[in-house]
């Protein structure tokens, strides 16, 4: 359970990473008061998963998780370069994860 809900941190820190876009320097109301509930919702998560893991391993994860996603979202929705060598150290960001996870 502790990994599911790493993984849930891990994505609600795309979402304000992503919102902090939208939020125009916070002075946007909606997408500010969105942007730091995912703050919030996702450091809480965060602290709910290291009851279980290895602070270090649920750290990184985390924040690959959220390093990924915002890569990637960046990439869609923002136009964001996709270059053979970003997607590959995208890549190399992914193995990291599955190796601290599988390991």
């Amino acid at each position: 359970m502790a990994w599911f809900i790493l993984f849930i941190a891990g994505l609600l820190e795309v979402v304000w990473a992503i919102g902090l876009k939208y939020t125009d320097n916070f002075s946007r109301l909606w997408p500010s008061v969105g942007t730091v509930t995912a703050m919030a919702a996702s450091v809480w998560l965060l602290s709910l998963a290291m009851k279980t893991l290895p602070v270090g391993t649920a750290y990184a994860v985390w924040t690959g998780i959220g390093a990924v996603g915002t890569v990637i979202m960046g990439i869609i929705l923002f136009g964001d370069a996709a270059t053979v060598t970003r997607l590959i150290c995208i890549g190399l960001i992914i193995a990291g994860i599955a190796g601290l996870k599988f390991l």
